[in-house]
């Protein structure tokens, strides 16, 4: 077959009807070589005939959807001027749609003779292609329909953080062969759950094809479950296909999209473009280090051979070079209008805005999508931390961005377990973090509240582990956070004790009330409404096994929770108060209208009924809290430019381990109480009444929920 020239644009492999178009970016190869593969593994090269503008391309007129390509570049093997150019590995494409299976993990995988790691100045000519998964050129083509972004606005977002296929991989709810897919995601049954809790938006954890087996897990006999090894930015990950066939991942996400979307769920994705599965200069070579090493990794200018590492990974992607960002555009632009996500969750965001190493929050990635009239108006979360110097960057990100708060995990963490540094935090925490926020510009939303995240303990071992259990790792409980800011309530792990069992689910009821009735956006954590253990391991990602799946008999085991989690969610969603689009101003924002009653939006009382003093807030030691919301005092209205009025609520903490005397504050008026929500049981609220200036018992480490 002879190449035409074809075109330098679009990247990648663009299938036009007849035959498909090759461009790959590398300013400093020398040539690049078009491996095509037929059904017997068979492999012909083709010189790519033109480079313009140092994109190397090529047009094939008979080349279909379902051919399997890859690339072999050509150029220096000069480690230590940053180049690392060898024909001998084929490469994956960049700007691949889909990707045919996993690397293989071995010695071929490596540039460099693997036996003798310190001799990586030296080039191996042993070929991978055994190894490396093929490419595949694809049809775009979908019948969406009607379907679009819902853009569910953030004050209404409740997001659910979840993993493709642990989620159902064990729900017999489901056919057998769609349970870990994206089919199995998108199968009634799951979405039923999903629905039947309120939640607006799913999380899920990466997508992008990645490196599934490396080396460091291989030798264990372990999986990277997570996927936080990318090796490419546009592929959806082939393994969680239920069909099997080559391509139909691309197809079957989409269904996925649609379904959620037809259900009114929206679609986050947890990217990590900060790194790649190559890792540092001992890693294999599967697809940009083979490429164009010095323009896509961050290296040491004193010693290009090395790699700045920011991510702990072993390596940073350069967002610096234009054609690097121009990678990360087109790939969430992809991800947008192609496939019809909602929004994206950046992995160590901060590794993407490091310009001349220093984190600038001014820096040229945000601006491409601050211009953007595409990205710009998408949901963008930002984990606010990576692993460099001066790193943590939690309230520093531009208007647009919200973040993971990790402050709101730690300290309602604190509280309930009765170390909180100062009563003022828990307060911000709650009130939706103004300190943070407000000062530049953001509301509320820009704060993504958790207690619990994929990345530590579930809310059931957080309250039953004082320490993590991370030996199935196989690296003698290492990795993992030590100070977990966990209370087991009395005794490590698993145990038949009535009285600890029944304070642990107090326990959990009083980190999902606290999460879901908090100032912000809530995200909770796939299983915890449903008491999901992985038996203290607050590092599963290399656990792709029954410790990290649902175990969907909780339902049942654990019935009580989860319908106490679906009770809160729909209090929310009832009621305005608790989702606020502006900040509280902590003042009469009534005064001078006619049904006034004179009350500020909020206030915060101590258990006698007094207001908390200046020098109260500055206490460290936990104790009995109230604050009172103001239905009346709802600064913005609602879509039609109406005023939005709600019931005014009272709500009661208590993380100490004695039931506390609680009086209604006369200051609120002559109006009963009702009690709607009480940590301490599981049932329905609404069976007590409370006057003003009445002592309520507020039993110990529980939150009673208080409505006019």
């Amino acid at each position: 077959m002879k190449l035409w020239p074809g075109c330098p644009y679009p990247l990648g492999a663009t299938w036009d009807g007849k035959g498909t178009n090759f461009a790959l970016y590398s300013a400093r190869a020398t040539a690049v070589e078009l491996c095509l593969f037929d059904a017997a593994g068979l492999e012909t090269r083709y010189l790519l005939p033109e480079q313009t503008n140092y994109i190397w391309h090529g047009y094939a007129p008979d080349v279909q959807p379902g051919q399997h390509y890859g690339y072999r570049v050509r150029g220096p093997y000069d480690p230590e001027a940053g180049d690392r150019f060898n024909p001998a590995k084929l490469l994956i494409d960049p700007y691949a749609r889909a990707i045919a299976g996993d690397v293989q993990f071995g010695p071929d995988l490596f540039s460099y003779p693997w036996a003798a790691p310190e001799k990586d100045l030296t080039i191996s000519e042993t070929d991978n292609a055994a190894s490396i998964p093929k490419c595949i050129v694809t049809d775009s083509s979908f019948e969406w329909e009607s379907d679009r972004r819902l853009e569910i606005p953030w004050h209404e977002t409740v997001i659910y953080e979840t993993h493709v296929k642990g989620f159902t991989r064990q729900d017999s709810d489901l056919p057998a062969a769609i349970r870990g897919t994206y089919a199995g995601l998108a199968h009634p049954a799951a979405i039923a759950h999903l629905k039947s809790l309120g939640v607006t938006a799913i999380e899920l954890l990466p997508i992008h094809h990645f490196m599934r087996f490396p080396g460091h897990l291989v030798e264990r006999e372990l999986q990277n479950y997570w996927g936080y090894d990318t090796i490419n930015f546009f592929a959806p990950y082939a393994g969680y296909s239920a069909s099997g066939v080559d391509g139909q991942q691309v197809r079957e996400f989409k269904q996925m999209v649609k379904a959620l979307h037809a259900a009114g769920i929206e679609v986050i994705l947890d990217v990590v473009y900060n790194h790649t599965a190559e890792g540092n200069h001992l890693g294999p070579t599967l697809s940009f280090k083979g490429i164009d090493n010095a323009t896509y990794y961050w290296l040491d200018s004193k010693q290009p051979r090395y790699y700045i590492d920011v991510t702990g990974c072993g390596n940073s992607m350069n967002a610096s070079p234009a054609q690097v960002l121009k990678l990360f555009a087109d790939s969430l632009r992809y991800w947008v209008e192609d496939m019809h996500v909602d929004g994206f969750r950046f992995d160590l965001a901060p590794a993407l805005a490091r310009e001349l190493f220093e984190v600038d929050s001014l820096a040229a990635f945000f601006d491409i999508i601050h211009q953007d009239p595409v990205l710009s108006t998408v949901k963008l979360i930002a984990e606010p931390w990576d692993l460099g110097e001066g790193g943590y960057h939690i309230g520093n990100f531009p208007t647009l961005w919200s973040e993971w708060n990790g402050k709101f995990r730690d300290t309602v963490r604190d509280f309930w377990r009765g170390k909180c540094d100062r009563l003022s935090e828990f307060a911000l925490r709650f009130a939706g973090s103004p300190d943070m926020y407000e000062i530049n510009g953001r509301r509320p939303h820009a704060s993504i509240n958790f207690i619990t995240c994929h990345d530590g303990f579930t809310l059931a071992d957080l309250v039953s582990y004082n320490d993590k259990h991370n030996e199935a790792n196989g690296v003698g409980n290492e990795g993992g956070a030590s100070h977990n800011r966990s209370w087991n309530c009395g005794v490590e792990g698993e145990t038949d004790d009535p009285e600890i069992l029944a304070l642990r689910q107090r326990q959990q009821r009083n980190f999902i009330a606290t999460l879901l009735l908090a100032q912000g956006v809530p995200m909770l954590l796939g299983g915890d409404e449903m008491g999901r253990s992985q038996l203290g391991n607050n590092n599963a990602y290399c656990q792709d096994n029954e410790l990290s799946w649902f175990d969907w008999l909780n339902r049942d085991r654990h019935a009580d929770l989860l319908e106490f989690t679906r009770r809160v969610m729909r209090f929310r969603q009832q009621h305005p108060v608790f989702r606020r689009r502006k900040w509280f101003q902590g003042e009469d924002i009534q005064h001078g209208q006619p049904d006034s009653d004179g009350l500020r939006d909020i206030l915060w009382f101590n258990p006698d009924g007094t207001e908390v003093t200046d020098a109260q807030w500055e206490e460290s030691e936990g104790r009995a809290i109230a604050v009172f919301l103001n239905g009346r005092a709802i600064p913005t209205p609602d879509e039609r430019g109406d005023r939005v009025t709600d019931s005014s609520f009272l709500l009661l903490f208590n993380p100490e381990h004695e039931d506390v005397e609680c009086h209604i504050p006369t200051v609120l008026g002559e109006g009963n109480w009702q009690v709607e929500i009480a940590t301490y049981r599981d049932d329905e609220g609404g069976q007590r009444i409370y006057s003003p200036g009445q002592p309520a018992t507020l039993v110990s480490r529980s939150l009673t929920v208080l409505q006019q």
